[in-house]
């Protein structure tokens, strides 16, 4: 390999037995889409791909008839990773398939440990396949499953077609709380299109941000927010018993000049009073806005309508811990519903798998680069079996550049991106995996500020 060339790219693909990997990987062997792919498939446990697609059979490496290329992984991965970057000029990228029953992280890591591997070949991300039809019966009783999840930058909802829509909506609620960070995708027979899954970046946190800006948004205790105008001062919110026992809300006064729902110090201001939400147990209650969250618990008290006494009229902000039409919640003034000017949804940090979890984490001040990486170092080191991923961008005291952080178990790797420029300097970081405690994290992050 030329040591002018850049790294090749690499996927590697995952998913449950019988997820479909398979028939997505028999398409990109067969389809006419142009683009030149080396496939190493592993067979043990699953059908293989088409052997009619192959064209020299007695290699270990296989070519196939639309210019991509198909290993059988019977020996030792890195071997044969190593013979592929000899044939580097035969095509662009490399897919990995892992089997039904595997973790992916002992793959992802070979690219962190193999010295020639980190030169030559660059992880662009994980993908894992959803069979939409089983997934519900093993996601609690199979850690494969969640692993899988876990680990992935994409995830592929495939059989949409043999499910309702709300059956889709409930595996999509319930992988997002184990996995926030990935993208998801609804797919029929694995078909889908090829720039969705290869070069996406997904170990790339420069090119993850360019496609997602909120790839790396801190996770808040709220999940929407809506701005609205009011002419008069009592107002009413109305809303009906819910999935949950209670939803918090919090209203405050929007300055007409300042677009809030945007504004981080606004944002976090909202944070801060759902840490100190109060408890709104009498029906008919009145909410006041100010510095402080309200619980109110429909379910409980048959509750169907708060009153609201404004202190002037004007333009108002409503956080809500759920989205509202899970509790059909609606504001209403002088009688008729109130339109939203703007909304937004949010990453939210209340909902936890009873084992794996996403926790985000951001903060606008500096880091100290030593104690930044001794943190990390120590915390993948102690806790590393039980963290699947770690992604994080950091602004960095006296360096220009961004600095990004990626751990995989016990593995840490770090690189250089681009300058800051007009962008404002922060610091994002994301775990997925086991047990995690937030507070704890976020005071390990907070003893690294510069």
């Amino acid at each position: 390999m030329h040591p002018d060339l850049p790294p090749i790219p690499v996927t590697v693909l995952t998913g449950f037995l019988g997820s479909g990997k398979t028939t997505l990987l028999n398409y990109i062997l067969s389809a006419n889409h142009g683009k030149r792919i080396a496939v190493i498939e592993n067979e043990f446990g699953e059908v293989g791909v088409d052997q009619d697609l192959v064209i020299r059979a007695e290699e270990e490496i296989f070519e196939m008839n639309n210019g991509c290329i198909c290993c059988t992984v019977r020996g030792d991965l890195i071997r044969i990773l190593s013979n592929l970057i000899k044939r580097r000029d035969r095509f662009d990228h490399i897919l990995i398939e892992t089997t039904g029953l595997a973790d992916p992280g002992p793959v992802a890591q070979t690219f962190f440990v193999d010295d020639e591997l980190k030169r030559k070949l660059r992880l662009d991300g994980i993908v894992t396949v959803i069979d939409l039809v089983h997934v519900m019966q093993h996601i609690d009783t199979t850690e494969e499953v969640k692993e899988q999840i876990a680990f992935a930058d994409v995830l592929l909802l495939n059989k949409s077609d043999l499910v309702s829509d709300e059956e889709i909506l409930s595996v999509q609620e319930r992988i997002s709380r184990i996995n926030g960070a990935a993208k998801l995708y609804r797919t029929e027979r694995g078909a889908i299109e090829l720039d969705k899954i290869l070069g996406i970046g997904g170990f790339n946190l420069e090119r993850a941000l360019e496609v997602d800006p909120s790839f790396m948004e801190a996770e808040f205790p709220f999940e929407w927010a809506g701005v609205f105008n009011v002419n008069t001062l009592d107002v009413s919110i109305c809303l009906n018993a819910g999935p949950d026992e209670s939803i918090t809300v919090f209203l405050k006064r929007v300055d007409k000049e300042t677009t809030p729902l945007t504004d981080e110090s606004f944002t976090l201001a909202a944070a801060i009073a759902f840490s100190e939400e109060g408890i709104c147990s009498n029906n008919g209650a009145l909410i006041e806005p100010g510095d402080r969250a309200i619980k109110i618990c429909p379910q409980e008290i048959g509750l169907t309508k708060m009153a609201v006494k404004l202190p002037s009229s004007g333009t108002y902000a409503l956080f809500t811990e759920h989205y509202p039409d899970e509790f059909g919640l609606k504001v209403f003034a002088d009688g008729e519903e109130v339109e939203f000017q703007s909304c937004r949804e949010f990453k939210p940090d209340h909902e936890h798998d009873e084992e794996i979890t996403s926790v985000g984490l951001e903060f606008t001040s500096d880091m100290d680069a030593e104690k930044l990486e001794r943190w990390l170092s120590r915390i993948l080191r102690e806790r590393g079996a039980d963290i699947f991923r770690m992604k994080g961008v950091f602004s960095v005291a006296g360096e220009e550049r961004r600095l990004a952080f990626q751990g995989v178990h016990m593995l840490l790797n770090a690189e250089r991106l681009d300058s800051w420029g007009s962008r404002k300097r922060r610091s994002s970081l994301i775990f997925i995996g086991k047990g995690l405690n937030r507070d704890e994290l976020e005071e390990g992050l907070l003893r690294c500020l510069a």
